[in-house]
């Protein structure tokens, strides 16, 4: 094979083509390289008529508890007298010297905005099915976030703080006194915070970590303006945190999605 590649050189320069040339017609052309394989598309949420079962089973059970003027009875401490703050946990104890009535109206402005990010950052710029997917899983876990949170109220049947000042008894005759236990504004905060966790940890989203620093941060704050404003313990905003995250992790996780 050299022998014959070198009379084919010398022949050529030999006849007037330069030995590099000709070396180039008579090599094997290189193979050309692969193509990359396009990148997998995630696969998005989907989007149908069990969506729409869903979210109504859920909103009938929220209303349930208020249609039914859930719970019944009188709170069991001393009306009308305040209830005794020495049968609380030390942390919730503190907690009811430190009362802010602005922070009531500032934590739901804060629980809006959150949830107003939590939307923007999980649908802007989508394809259409696939931000009709998100708002889905969104949706659905907001609504049973929002149901779990209203009959476990109704179950525990934890009076809130204000029975245990001297506000108490004008706050005995009202339902929502004795509906402390979780926090709903908490657990739909941070449901909207591991929602938007979830959905863009599958859909690799830009910015996932920065984003979901700012949605939990909010959630905290909506939990301490929650405490600060009187209408809830420590222990209750640990509990809607807890309830959030959960739901917030288990129905963007379980919801069916296609290629």
């Amino acid at each position: 094979m050299r022998r014959t590649a070198a009379a084919l050189l010398l022949a050529g320069s030999a006849w007037g083509v330069p030995g590099p040339r000709l070396a180039a017609q008579v090599a094997p052309a290189p193979a050309p390289a692969p193509a990359p394989a396009p990148a997998a598309r995630p696969a998005r949420y989907a989007v149908g008529w069990g969506d729409a079962a869903s979210l109504g089973a859920a909103g009938a059970l929220f209303v349930l508890p208020a249609a039914l003027q859930l719970p019944k009875g009188a709170p069991a401490c001393g009306s009308p007298a305040p209830c005794d703050p020495a049968t609380l946990p030390g942390v919730d104890r503190w907690a009811l010297t430190a009362v802010h009535p602005a922070a009531g109206d500032a934590s739901t402005v804060v629980l809006g905005g959150v949830g107003a990010l939590t939307g923007y950052l999980a649908l802007h710029g989508l394809p259409r099915a696939q931000w009709q997917g998100n708002f889905a899983a969104l949706a659905n876990a907001a609504a049973w976030t929002a149901a779990t949170s209203e009959w476990l109220k109704v179950l525990v049947h934890r009076r809130r703080p204000v029975l245990y000042t001297a506000a108490a008894p004008a706050a005995y005759a009202d339902r929502d006194s004795r509906e402390s236990w979780p926090s709903g504004h908490t657990a739909l905060a941070f449901a909207a915070a591991t929602s938007y966790f979830v959905i863009s940890g599958r859909e690799h989203l830009p910015h996932r970590a920065r984003n979901a620093i700012l949605l939990y941060a909010g959630a905290v704050g909506v939990a301490v303006l929650r405490v600060a404003a009187g209408q809830h313990f420590p222990t209750d905003v640990v509990g809607g945190a807890a309830l959030g995250a959960g739901v917030g992790w288990l129905v963007p996780t379980i919801h069916p999605r296609v290629p």
